[in-house]
């Protein structure tokens, strides 16, 4: 049984088909225009398809020939912008972490090696070391700095002897003013010893204290006996009972 050919059997026009386009500048300026909403619009839908589908991050940005923005995320275009450039960082470093580490420490080390030496220097010149390879201009930009240097130690100390001298000044007047209330209290405490050594009435408190006492704090009952010496016999003899 013979078999038709089927190459015969094909119309014309399913034989032709859509042929590839050739990837070129259009140079009709319409048919561009046409041709870039239209594409343009598929990549914004493609975009959104495939943010969705996947749920991966989607960033997209078109401009125009005529400068217009086209642009498209699900996020949001500076986040996925940072996100990019913090990948491409990450990717671009080689070696491990531990190596990364040790070039920073060795440049963190070269730049304080280079401040310490730089600083040192200074400090020799402005002890009047190592001038001799330095220019006219250089040595006259130094003794200013000196100069600069001399007038503000100068007046720091004297703002500390001024400082120094008004609390020596305000302790003398806290001393003085002390010595001139102990003074009086001294004196108001001799004036009342005075006044409890004198009797009200003109006597010595004094005297009060020659007389003897007994045990129990009081006076001594001959000293309040009538003398016998000064009375004579007969009132005596009177003053006996019947």
């Amino acid at each position: 049984m013979a078999y038709p050919d089927q190459s015969m059997s094909v119309s014309p026009q399913r034989k032709m088909g859509r042929g590839k386009i050739e990837i070129k500048r259009i140079e009709n300026t319409t048919n561009r225009q046409v041709t870039f909403c239209k594409r343009r619009n598929g990549l914004l839908k493609k975009a959104y398809e495939l943010s969705v589908l996947c749920d991966a991050e989607v960033a997209l940005i078109v401009f125009s020939s005529r400068g217009r923005l086209y642009e498209y995320a699900n996020n949001s275009v500076k986040s996925t912008i940072d996100r990019y450039k913090k990948a491409c960082a990450d990717s671009s470093n080689t070696g491990s972490v531990s190596e990364a580490n040790t070039q920073f420490y060795q440049r963190e080390a070269a730049t304080l090696r280079q401040q310490i030496n730089s600083v040192q220097e200074s400090n020799r010149k402005m002890l009047g070391e190592s001038l001799s390879g330095m220019a006219f201009k250089d040595l006259k930009s130094l003794e200013s700095k000196l100069e600069s240097g001399i007038r503000r130690i100068r007046s720091k100390k004297n703002e500390l002897l001024f400082a120094e001298i008004e609390y020596m000044q305000k302790r003398e007047v806290d001393l003085h003013n002390n010595n001139q209330l102990l003074r009086a209290k001294i004196a108001e405490n001799e004036r009342n010893q005075q006044n409890l050594n004198v009797m009200p009435g003109g006597g010595n408190f004094e005297l009060m204290h020659s007389q003897p006492f007994d045990s129990r704090n009081y006076f001594q009952v001959d000293a309040l006996q009538p003398n016998h010496d000064q009375y004579p016999r007969q009132d005596q003899m009177a003053l006996q009972l019947v």
